[in-house]
C-alpha cells in the first residue's frame, strides 16, 4: 500500500475511534450553561497528571493548577499566588500570598499551604527540574507570608517558582503513599474533575475562581498521539484546539486554522557518552560531521524550521548574536561499520522521518545504525536509562523558568536529572555553575553562551534544528493562547462564538 494511503487509511481509524470522544453537540441546557471545548493534545500523561513531573505543563495550559509567580512574554516575573516579593539579603527571600484565593476542594491558601507543596516539590525522586542540585529552606513567617533561604545568591529565585511543576495544591491532592493527585485540588479558573488514564481528562469551570471567571464552561482533553490524526480531528471540526500540527498535513487544511509559533524547542541528538562506540570523543565528531541540517529542514519540515548553530534559537532573539561562529567540522571522518541504536518518538508527527534521514547520514558514514521509535510514554525509562547510543528528543529550552540554564544543567549536568546522553564534565559542572550565580541580563546571557560552546565542543549533543510549531483553531475559538513556552492553551479568557 502507498505510504501516503497508508497514512491517510490509519488516520481515518484513529479518527472513527475518537468520534464519540470529540462529539461537539451539546442540548439546549448545556447551551445555556455555557460553552464546551475539545483540545487534542499531543502527549499522553507520563505520571497520572503528577504535578511534579513534566505533566505538570498539561494542568497549567488548561488553567487548573497555579504558581506563585507567572512569566510574561519577556520572561518577567509577575505576581500570581504570591501578590510581592522582596530579597531581604543575599540568601533571603520573603513572599506575601494572595489573600482570598479558594482550592477547588473548599480550603483557602494559606502560607502553611505554599510551605507544603514546596516541601513536597523538594522531597519528590526525582525533583522537579528547576531545583535540580540546589536546596530551599522554607517556612512559614506568618499566614500570609513565606521565608525561603537559598545556598547562594539566587537571582532566579521568583522564576524558578513559576515553572508548572512548583504549582501550589490544596493539601488533600498530596497522598500519604506519595502520589499527588490533582484532581479539585487546584486554584485556576478551571477544575480538574476526571482523568481517564491516557485517554483524556475534563475540566469545568470553577465559579469561585479568585479572578475573573472563565468565558467557557467546560474543557475535554483528548490525548492524540498521531499526528495524523490530530490534523484530521482539526480538519473536520471535532477538536476545536490542537497541537502540534504535522507539516506533512498542512497542504490538506484551511490555513485559516492554523497559527505558526517559533519554539524555545531545539531538535537534538543525544550521543551517550557512556555507550561503547560515543565514549570515544572521536566518533562523536564522526556523527557531527556527517549530519546534513539543511537536508532535514527542506524534507520533513518544508523549511518550517531553523537550522541550529546552537543549543538556543532563534525564540531567545540574544543567543545568536552573541554567539562564536562554529568551527569548522573535520569533513571526511568515517567511522568502521560500529552497531548504534538510534531511539526516538511518535508523537511529534516529524521525528520519525528525522529518523531515517538521520540514519541515512549515519550510515553513509560507516555506522551500522538500528532505529527504535516508540510512543514517548513507553520510551523515556529506556532514554533516561542510557539505554541507547543516541537519542533524538525535541527539547524546550526555556520550559521552566525562562531561563536557559536550568535545562542545561538538567541536561549536561554531571547530576542532572535529565542526564539522556550520560555525559558528565567538571569544565561544564563549573561553567553552568558560573551561569547559574549571575544576575539576569547580559552578564548571565553571556555566560550561559559560553557554557553552551563548551558542551558543543565536547560533542556531548548535536542540535540539529529549531521547530516551528503549528498549532490548529477552529474558527468557533476566540482567545486560545499560542506560547512558545508551552505553559498556556486555554484561559478563563478563551471563548467560542
Amino acid at each position: 500500500m502507498p505510504s501516503n494511503l497508508l497514512k491517510t487509511t490509519v488516520a481515518a481509524g484513529l479518527m472513527l475511534a475518537l468520534s464519540g470522544c470529540f462529539d461537539s453537540s451539546t442540548d439546549n441546557t448545556a447551551a445555556n450553561e455555557g460553552a464546551e471545548i475539545h483540545l487534542a493534545m499531543m502527549q499522553p500523561p507520563r505520571t497520572g497528571l503528577s504535578p511534579l513531573s513534566d505533566d505538570a505543563f498539561k494542568l497549567s495550559r488548561w488553567r487548573t493548577a497555579e504558581t506563585l509567580v507567572e512569566l510574561n512574554p519577556q520572561a518577567e516575573a509577575l505576581p500570581k499566588l504570591a501578590t510581592e516579593w522582596k530579597q531581604v539579603d543575599d540568601l533571603t527571600w520573603q513572599f506575601t500570598i494572595r489573600d482570598g484565593v479558594v482550592f477547588h476542594d473548599g480550603s483557602k491558601l494559606t502560607a502553611e499551604t505554599v510551605v507544603n507543596s514546596l516541601e513536597k516539590a523538594f522531597a519528590a525522586a526525582p525533583k522537579p527540574r528547576i531545583i535540580d542540585g540546589i536546596e530551599w529552606q522554607v517556612r512559614a513567617l506568618d499566614s500570609m507570608r513565606v521565608e525561603i533561604k537559598t545556598e547562594f545568591n539566587d537571582p532566579l529565585l521568583p522564576s524558578r517558582l513559576s515553572s508548572p511543576q512548583l504549582s501550589i495544591l490544596a493539601a488533600s491532592a498530596y497522598q500519604d503513599n506519595g502520589s499527588v493527585n490533582p484532581t479539585r485540588t487546584g486554584s485556576g479558573p478551571f477544575i480538574l474533575t476526571e482523568i481517564n488514564g491516557a485517554t483524556s481528562a475534563k475540566l469545568e469551570r470553577f465559579d469561585d475562581y479568585w479572578g475573573e471567571k472563565a468565558k467557557i464552561a467546560r474543557v475535554t482533553a483528548e490525548y492524540v498521539p498521531d499526528g495524523f490524526a490530530r490534523a484530521a480531528a482539526l480538519r473536520t471540526g471535532t477538536a476545536d484546539v490542537v497541537e502540534a500540527v504535522p507539516v506533512s498535513q498542512l497542504a490538506m487544511i484551511d490555513p485559516e486554522l492554523l497559527h505558526e509559533v517559533s519554539m524555545p524547542r531545539t531538535n537534538t541528538l543525544y550521543l551517550n557518552n557512556s555507550s561503547e562506540v560515543f565514549s570515544k570523543l572521536e566518533m562523536r565528531k564522526v556523527a557531527a560531521a556527517a549530519i546534513d541540517r539543511e537536508q532535514i529542514i527542506k524534507t520533513v519540515y518544508e523549511n518550517r524550521a531553523d537550522k541550529a548553530d546552537g543549543l538556543l534559537g532563534p525564540a531567545l532573539a540574544w543567543a545568536a548574536p552573541i554567539r562564536p561562529d562554529a568551527p569548522e567540522l573535520e569533513q571526511g571522518l568515517k567511522a568502521n561499520g560500529e552497531k548504534i541504536v538510534l531511539g526516538t518518538f511518535t508523537d511529534r508527527a516529524e521525528l520519525p522521518e528525522v529518523a531515517v534521514l538521520v540514519k541515512q547520514q549515519l550510515e553513509n558514514a560507516g555506522f551500522n545504525v538500528e532505529l527504535d521509535i516508540r510512543e514517548y510514554a513507553q520510551i523515556e525509562n529506556d532514554a533516561l536509562a542510557g539505554n541507547f547510543d543516541i537519542f533524538m528528543l525535541s527539547r524546550a529550552t526555556v520550559l521552566d523558568s525562562g531561563d536557559p540554564v536550568a535545562y542545561m544543567m538538567s541536561d549536561f549536568g554531571c547530576e542532572g536529572s535529565f542526564n539522556l546522553g550520560q555525559f558528565c564534565s567538571e569544565e561544564v559542572d563549573a561553567a553552568l555553575t558560573h551561569a547559574d550565580l549571575q544576575p539576569l541580563g547580559e552578564a548571565r546571557q553571556k555566560a550561559t553562551i559560553e557554557a553552551e560552546q563548551i558542551i558543543l565542543g565536547q560533542y556531548a549533543a548535536i542540535p540539529l534544528l529549531h521547530e516551528r510549531v503549528i498549532q490548529g483553531e477552529s474558527l468557533r475559538v476566540q482567545n486560545a493562547e499560542r506560547d512558545p513556552r508551552e505553559r498556556l492553551l486555554v484561559t478563563e479568557f478563551t471563548d467560542v462564538n
